[in-house]
């Protein structure tokens, strides 16, 4: 068994360049049947089958009933292989669906999921993932169970787990509803249970070791399917086919068509033009905002349970520093793509599409009009002028159809929407995996193994975590199908989760010998009680809560950005304009104490409740220094960890050496 392993290992470039050239092929070969006159939908429906079918055929030829490799893929994974894995397994449909989206919806703004998720990998490799490798653990509450001694921080840290990964999946799987939908015709509810079955064969049977091989798998397609419409629009544009260079002619565009609109009286976001408003002037809180949430995901990248994992799957601890770099490496071909694709999107919108007559407008306009999970379309067109021009208020687009439907909007062969719908199906369940097998390992190994029966053997183990898989992968896509959200809004709310509650924990559990266990549970709890409360209050509480305790000017703002809104109804907007034609009628709200309110959280479509201006997205931003201040003075008030674990963690700094914990009890050199 050993020796078919290490000959599987040895044979990864010869199997990978294999899959690089089949899947090449294949799409000659639908680029052919196009051109033969095939239907779209036929090549929808192969591009989705196809691309699911190899996924589930590799998650197949991967299962296994031995614990390590299920858990962590038998630490055999090669530095370069993990990093392509980890970096399949972080661009879920938030970077490859998502990020063009906000880029194209919010300009400036929009670089701070780049800059925080980037410099997030900064910490990751300084901070915490080659010691976390040092350890031996299967999971990261394992890793809390061993350094902080006792069943109740591990207990903490599956909480944690669960919520910051169940949150993170459910927007994975809107990201599979979304291309679904579009691609099968059928509506959103039913597509979210269709993808779902491409998630499960993946991790269901081969837990990490399936998941690890198929991640490579998807790696390769979604940076084929990011890069190849934006090169083609580079080449369309500007002749050259090298996009992250070349995207400033569009923002040249760009700035020129939106003082043109400005000057013919439309309010527009300037896209180049750093915490600036519509109306032109600095917006302070639009620069608070921006660093609080590069500071959240920063932090978040860094205590994501589903990525730590990867770095238990390298042979030796070297590798998983290296393979922290070549994740990096893999990331950056996306992230530095991404300016250029939504550039280059945004310009195709307003030299095609705004401003022209409405009864000629593009066809792909009408491919998109499928009824998304908020009750309004993907993309809507409303003549409120009754000119029957576009107007730019009239039209919206939601961010996170931007990237699968450019290369319609770009008038890019249908192959290419394919592709790109290959590529964000892969990105979200790549992602999805990892999520669904860090909840099901926390569960079955941490709760059930760990917690109620030390004697399982690996049969009802392994099945126990299966089942859990099932289940929990049942509710999340329930979850997507009839509540929704903005994908990149959810990704958020996980980053600010996981960064509150886990993050402290992790950096002192390393580089402070002193933190105990009384510190490090007080710590995660503060983080996560206030950081997930305020997400739940600053999202929920909405306009209610500011008519509640809001100044007479905060209630009026809100009611401003309300109506301004495009994608409520008219219906629902009429009583709050009514009340804005007679602001004398409008009074402070009752409970009012002198709380800031800031502006609504661009990328909903309804208004927040915010404290200090701090938008929902970012409420990361009050728990993780709390957990940190907690737990500090929490461990340096109650009594030290022994001399043994305080040495004992000393020795995990050292760069070199082997895994020095394998199990909580035995500690090895």
């Amino acid at each position: 068994m050993a020796q078919q392993k290490d000959a599987f290992i040895s044979q990864l470039n010869k199997i990978y360049g294999g899959y690089v050239g089949g899947f090449a092929l294949f799409v000659l070969l639908l680029a052919g049947l196009e051109q033969m006159g095939v239907p779209n939908r036929v090549i929808g429906y192969l591009f989705v089958a196809l691309t699911i079918g190899v996924y589930a055929y590799i998650g197949i030829l991967s299962r296994t009933m031995q614990v390590s490799e299920y858990y962590v893929a038998g630490r055999r994974v090669p530095a370069i292989y993990n990093g392509m894995a980890t970096g399949s397994d972080w661009m879920s449909a938030a970077s490859f669906i998502g990020m063009a989206g906000s880029l194209y919806a919010l300009g400036y703004g929009g670089l701070a999921f780049i800059l925080g998720w980037t410099g997030g990998y900064m910490l990751v490799a300084v901070l915490i993932a080659p010691y976390l490798r040092k350890f031996g653990q299967y999971t990261v509450p394992d890793f809390l169970g061993a350094r902080y001694g006792g069943n109740l921080a591990r207990f903490v840290g599956v909480t944690v787990l669960i919520t910051a990964s169940f949150v993170y999946v459910v927007a994975q799987i809107v990201g599979v509803g979304i291309i679904t939908q579009r691609f099968l015709d059928v509506s959103f509810a039913v597509a979210v249970f269709v993808g779902l079955g491409g998630i499960l064969v993946c991790s269901m049977l081969g837990g990490m070791r399936a998941v690890t091989w198929t991640q490579v798998a998807q790696y390769i397609v979604l940076i084929i399917a990011y890069l190849i419409p934006a090169i083609l629009m580079s080449v369309k544009l500007t002749g050259v086919p090298i996009p992250q260079l070349m995207y400033g002619i569009a923002l040249e565009k760009i700035e020129a068509l939106e003082a043109s609109m400005r000057a013919a009286g439309q309010a527009i976001l300037p896209h180049t033009q750093a915490f600036v408003g519509p109306n032109q002037q600095f917006d302070l809180n639009r620069a608070i905002n921006f660093f609080a949430l590069v500071f959240c995901l920063m932090v978040g990248t860094a205590s994501l349970p589903h990525i730590l994992m990867r770095y238990f799957t390298t042979p030796s601890v070297r590798e998983a520093r290296q393979s922290v770099a070549w994740s990096l490496f893999f990331i950056f071909l996306l992230y530095f793509t991404a300016p250029a694709y939504a550039a280059f999107a945004k310009l195709e919108v307003y030299q095609n599409v705004i401003g022209q007559r409405i009864d000629a407008l593009p066809a792909w306009l009408e491919n998109w009009r499928l009824m998304s999970p908020y009750g309004v379309p993907w993309v809507n067109v409303a003549d409120r002028n009754n000119d029957g021009i576009l107007q730019l208020a009239e039209f919206s687009i939601h961010p996170d159809v931007i990237v699968l439907a450019t290369p319609e909007i770009a008038g890019l062969p249908y192959v290419i929407a394919g592709l790109v719908a290959a590529g964000g199906l892969a990105a979200a369940l790549s992602t999805a995996d990892g999520l669904l097998l860090a909840i099901a390992n926390a569960l079955s190994h941490d709760i059930y193994y760990r917690m109620i029966d030390r004697h399982a053997p690996t049969k009802r183990r392994l099945i126990v975590a299966r089942t859990i898989l099932i289940s929990v992968a049942i509710v999340a896509a329930y979850t997507a199908g009839h509540l929704g959200a903005d994908i990149l809004f959810l990704v958020a709310w996980a980053f600010s989760i996981a960064a509150a509650g886990l993050f402290a924990a992790l950096v002192l559990g390393v580089w402070d010998k002193k933190t105990n266990s009384t510190g490090a549970i007080a710590g995660m709890v503060v983080g996560y009680v206030v950081t997930f409360g305020y997400l739940l209050w600053s999202e929920f509480a909405g306009l209610s809560m500011i008519e509640l305790v809001g100044s007479k000017d905060a209630i009026i703002r809100a009611y401003q950005q309300y109506v301004a809104i495009p994608t409520i109804a008219a219906e629902a907007k009429a009583p709050i304009q009514a009340l804005l034609a007679n602001q004398a009628a409008i009074t402070d709200g009752p409970l009012h104490g002198g709380i800031f309110w800031g502006q609504t959280v661009v990328l909903r479509n309804r208004v927040t409740c915010q404290l200090w201006a701090i938008n929902n997205i970012s409420g990361g931003i009050f728990g993780v220094p709390l957990a940190f201040l907690v737990t500090y003075v929490v461990s340096r008030l109650t009594t030290a960890p022994s001399k043994a674990m305080q040495d004992f963690i000393e020795s995990i700094r050292i760069p070199r050496g082997g895994v020095k914990l394998v199990d909580r009890e035995h500690a090895v050199d």
